[in-house]
């Protein structure tokens, strides 16, 4: 997981597919000397399903994925781990929000949460919370979201001492995935000063040398909200942070921002505008780089 972070989705991940289909397969299979140890077993099983379903989400397959995840459910359901398989469901519920389908989103992430309430400690609640918050926004249910961003935040300041489990450590501490995934309700409800905040917030709040690609994607929203308040040289300095710190990262999602990024540019470039071009010429440089 740590590797995924730092190095982008396509980093051995084919290598690790083969150990999923190699050694966990048969592992999970195996005869145990207890059943607490299958638990366990099953549980770190579920959570490399999961992790090969992100590397495919990371590559844009998500049909790949979503195949994945569901794997990892149904591990995580035989585990019997609290909570597990309701985190799942979170993930599923994220990447249909991803695929605009809110439909199906806000059932999962009501499911998922449901099948933690009271099972899971306050910070793995906080993110259960936070992404249901989002599922509500997507929904267009306003008022209702916002009470459950506070109540995502609530529970992340009264488990501020809790131990977390692994599988919930996904994309870093849960701090730093409350923070961006509240910049993403505000970003759905059209609060570009609130969203831009909490990216940042996010960016900031996760250690840079293990999450490069999220602390990058999170500064290129967060970029992406303060061009959109018309703040171009503000938005121009974030956006070649990112850039920077997508050094080493292979990952399609990343090269698709930067991609987006030079579209972005091209109005200010056409005005003249120095910094956009500047930017512009970092963003070439970057992909020509990482073909």
């Amino acid at each position: 997981m740590d590797m995924d972070e730092r190095h982008g989705g396509q980093h051995g991940r084919s290598a690790f597919v083969q150990y999923l289909i190699t050694d966990v397969r048969d592992l999970c299979r195996a005869r145990f000397s207890s059943e607490e140890t299958r638990a366990e077993a099953l549980s770190v099983a579920s959570a490399g399903a999961h992790l090969a379903g992100w590397k495919a989400y990371d590559s844009g397959e998500q049909g790949l994925a979503q195949r994945y995840y569901l794997q990892s459910l149904a591990l995580a359901r035989a585990s019997g781990i609290p909570g597990q398989d309701g985190f799942v469901m979170r993930t599923m519920s994220q990447q249909g929000m991803k695929l605009h389908r809110p439909e199906h989103c806000l059932a999962l992430a009501e499911t998922g949460w449901d099948r933690a309430k009271g099972r899971v400690d306050a910070q793995v609640e906080a993110l259960f919370a936070v992404t249901h918050a989002h599922a509500l926004a997507k929904t267009g249910q306003r008022q209702r979201a916002l009470a459950d961003v506070d109540r995502a935040h609530a529970a992340l300041a009264a488990g501020v001492d809790d131990e977390v489990p692994f599988w919930a450590l996904v994309w870093g501490p849960p701090a730093a995935t409350v923070h961006s995934r509240t910049a993403k309700v505000f970003e759905t409800l059209g609060d570009r000063p609130n969203s831009a905040r909490s990216y940042a917030t996010a960016a900031a709040s996760r250690p840079g040398a293990t999450y490069a690609r999220i602390i990058a994607l999170d500064l290129i929203a967060q970029a992406e909200q303060q061009a959109e308040q018309g703040g171009i040289e503000q938005a121009c300095a974030t956006w070649s942070r990112a850039i920077d710190t997508m050094a080493g990262v292979k990952s399609t999602r990343t090269l698709k921002a930067v991609r987006s990024l030079r579209s972005d540019l091209l109005p200010y470039r056409a005005r003249g505008v120095r910094v956009a071009a500047e930017l512009d010429e970092h963003a070439r440089l970057f992909l020509a780089h990482h073909r």
